[in-house]
């Protein structure tokens, strides 16, 4: 009975989406033979742009990923070059939404590197950084981009700390520092004005990130907070997590008011993490299991019952991960909403998964692609740190993405030199927590002596040549 009330549900029928289905990429359009990280720490180890999918892999000595161009699918050779500078593993990896060959990675070794991917991919291994970023005490678990501003890039580490990089002149510029735990995931709002964070300290924050001001908090004692995505402009926010019975649970918030979540839903009952996405062009709002082969995806609305379930994409192969595709990287003749690129770690496998709208017409649909964020920034560095927010430019995708970006990376020229943000020196001594730090922080000032010793030798060498030019001075007969 229940069932036949759901099916008449005005709400639910009138969605566009609600046929919406998972097409996985044939196996000659994967990307096979890819040693895929076998690092447990919760992450996606994916990144995918219109150009390029990097995948974090299993390397010896120090943290490597792989850089391949999309069109190259197929087996991938086991010598394939790989980006590899980082001296522990990497943790995750972001391209940068507007310079489509830039890419962001983080590692265990405590810093956070920009790197630099020739036209057409690597030819040979890359361990030279664009820039090396040094201002974390422990390793670095996430970066993330400013969606609206170029070059500002968001770090958090097992410091507890959130540093905010402007790459212009490459330095951390700002410190948010009101976590008491390692921070679990970070969630930006459209215009990039407000900053969501999940920590283990079980704790969901709306921060404003300029000034690091918590602006609201919640204690999430019932509801275990995991992850946490904003929902477009709706000034919701859904996280996923564990109840306290241990099943897997969605919770909806109002951004203004954390006291209490809006709804809370059960899932099921397994163990593995739900990694939500969601797509604010189409309302819809995917789960992920990590460890499980579904995605369950929803349509939500600002109206109760605020989600709509649609239904489930289901596979047998786990995903340890997913990348998503850009908007403006979308197949629009094939009236695909979504693509995720799936890690399928015990097969070496990378799958396409293209989510579709089913339509007898073969012309554009203006309905299901409105005006979506594009890859001119809207913001320089400077505007933002000033205090101006500004909604991301918006492009068309009805031509086919054809339009490349404007911007370019310039590194900046810097010196080595202490790190002080609100008035603290990051790269003091802070007491290494495990045996690998304290050799990674031993190796560092081993290096830092051997600089000081050649730079004390040199300014030897020149003391003793001043020297000698004044004794000459000194010495020669006096000019008449």
């Amino acid at each position: 009975m229940e069932e036949d009330q759901m099916s008449w549900r005005p709400q639910y029928r009138s969605s566009k989406f609600r046929n919406v289905y998972g097409k996985v990429a044939n196996r000659e359009h994967c990307f096979d033979g890819i040693p895929i990280t076998k690092n447990v720490h919760d992450n996606h180890f994916c990144a995918v742009n219109a150009r390029f999918l990097a995948i974090v892999t299993e390397s010896a000595g120090g943290g490597s990923f792989l850089v391949i161009p999309l069109e190259q699918t197929g087996r991938i050779e086991p010598n394939y070059p790989k980006v590899c500078g980082h001296q522990g593993n990497v943790l995750d990896i972001k391209w940068n939404p507007f310079i489509d060959n830039i890419i962001a990675s983080c590692s265990e070794d405590t810093s956070v590197r920009i790197w630099e991917i020739p036209e057409g991919g690597l030819k040979r291994n890359m361990t030279e950084a664009l820039l090396e970023l040094h201002g974390h005490s422990r390793r670095v678990g996430l970066v993330e981009w400013h969606p609206t501003t170029n070059n500002i890039l968001f770090s958090a580490g097992y410091d507890y700390k959130v540093l905010i990089w402007n790459l212009d002149v490459g330095e951390p510029v700002k410190m948010i520092d009101c976590h008491t735990d390692v921070i679990l995931c970070m969630s930006f709002n459209t215009d990039g004005s407000l900053l969501t964070t999940t920590c283990k300290d079980k704790k969901l924050r709306v921060i404003e990130p300029r000034s690091g001001r918590v602006l609201q908090e919640a204690n999430c004692k019932n509801h275990r907070v995991n992850r946490v995505v904003f929902l477009g402009n709706m000034k919701r926010l859904l996280t996923t997590g564990v109840s306290r019975w241990n099943t897997r649970q969605i919770a909806l918030w109002d951004q203004e008011d954390l006291s209490m979540p809006l709804i809370e839903e059960e899932i099921d009952g397994l163990s593995g993490l739900l990694f939500p996405f969601y797509d604010a062009d189409t309302h819809m709002l995917y789960l992920a299991g990590k460890g499980d082969g579904n995605i369950r995806y929803y349509e939500i609305s600002t109206e109760k019952p605020y989600l709509s379930y649609l239904m489930e994409f289901r596979s047998p192969a786990p995903q340890k991960g997913l990348g998503v595709m850009p908007k403006h990287g979308l197949d629009v003749s094939a009236c695909e909403v979504f693509r995720f690129y799936k890690l399928v770690t015990l097969k070496g496998l990378i799958e396409p998964i293209s989510m579709i709208v089913p339509r007898r017409s073969d012309s554009y649909q203006e309905d299901i692609y409105p005006m979506t964020p594009g890859t001119e920034p809207a913001l320089t560095p400077d505007e933002w740190l000033g205090g101006i927010n500004r909604d991301p430019v918006l492009m068309s995708l009805k031509e086919g993405y054809k339009k490349s970006s404007k911007v370019v990376f310039k590194a900046p020229i810097r010196e080595k030199k202490s790190v002080v943000v609100n008035g603290i020196d990051l790269l003091e001594n802070v007491p290494p927590r495990t045996e690998n730090e304290l050799l990674r922080m031993f190796f560092r000032q081993q290096d830092e002596i051997r600089r000081l010793k050649e730079e004390l030798t040199q300014k030897d060498i020149r003391i003793r040549q001043l020297q000698l030019e004044l004794k000459n001075l000194r010495n020669s007969p006096k000019n008449c």
